[in-house]
């Protein structure tokens, strides 16, 4: 992963997306807010004083990166919610809350839009320093979630932490798009797992854990290098686009057959090839080492 996460969006959203990762340096954090309607808030004055920046810098980013922060919880309230709010305001700090009297509007982060903020700022030195133990969380999380075990060595590899918070993003699109758009089947989800698995490297998920001698709660994706996690995100997503585009086309849910005729094209165009090709030469080489 970026050590500097003000210069990809992408490493960006793959840690906000990732919704452990959010609740554990909520926790960790402990930062002063206001709770309203079940969120933790922070105005601009108050992420302006935490950050130990002036407030026409938090307006800055504000405009700069607007899309982005609305996409993650950025939200101005007005009418009888910002009475609320102020009221909550009062009531959670015993003072009220800095604004002039005829306000009609205020700007709120919510804690997601708080750490988006804190990811973008590179004029703040609190800024940096939550950063770092932003990343410092996420590595712990995965750590944990792999065991940590001898047979993880994949996590030497240094794309490994950004390739792994991407394919949970891509891995929930393609799960909603067999929720929602194929037929209601409780096997569906690891049928379509495995067949995925057979088209990249011609062993099932099952198959894949007796080689790696795995218990029943491990995930294989956990043992991946980045380049295959890249190869099955890409997979998941481009089959999740289709299946979207074959239901609306067809204007009813998709049988599990439909599906596996959209997977067989899908794995046929040629772009797939090289990719693949180099994805079995490195699970091959790294079986052996096992």
């Amino acid at each position: 992963m970026a050590k500097d996460l003000t210069t990809s969006h992408i490493d960006r959203q793959n840690i906000l997306n990732n919704d452990l990762a959010i609740a554990e340096i909520q926790k960790k954090s402990n930062f002063n807010g206001v709770f309203f309607k079940d969120k933790l808030l922070f105005t601009k004055e108050m992420v302006s004083n935490f950050f130990e920046v002036d407030s026409r810098t938090i307006e800055r980013y504000i405009s700069a990166f607007s899309e982005e922060l609305s996409q993650n919880g950025y939200e101005i309230l007005r009418g009888k919610e910002l009475k609320d709010f102020i009221q909550c305001y009062r009531q959670s700090f015993g003072t009220d809350i800095n604004v002039g009297t005829k306000i009609t509007v205020i700007g709120v982060f919510d804690f997601r839009a708080f750490l988006n903020l804190a990811m973008l700022l590179s004029e703040s030195e609190r800024a940096k320093t939550l950063r770092q133990m932003m990343l410092d969380i996420v590595i712990d999380l995965i750590n944990k979630k792999t065991g940590g075990a001898t047979k993880y060595i994949n996590q030497r590899d240094k794309d490994f932490i950004s390739a792994s918070l991407q394919e949970d993003n891509y891995r929930r699109q393609f799960t909603d798009a067999l929720k929602f758009y194929v037929v209601d089947d409780r096997y569906k989800y690891a049928h379509f797992t495995d067949l995925i698995y057979v088209s990249i490297f011609k062993e099932k998920a099952k198959e894949y854990k007796k080689i790696l001698d795995l218990k029943a709660s491990d995930k294989v994706r956990d043992t991946f290098f980045s380049e295959i996690l890249d190869i099955i995100v890409a997979y998941e997503c481009g089959l999740a686009d289709a299946i979207k585009e074959e239901y609306e086309k067809c204007g009813h849910l998709l049988s599990c057959r439909e599906v596996e005729v959209l997977l067989e094209n899908f794995e046929n165009m040629a772009l797939w090839k090289p990719l693949i090709h180099r994805g079995r030469i490195k699970m091959a080489s790294r079986d052996m080492a096992l």
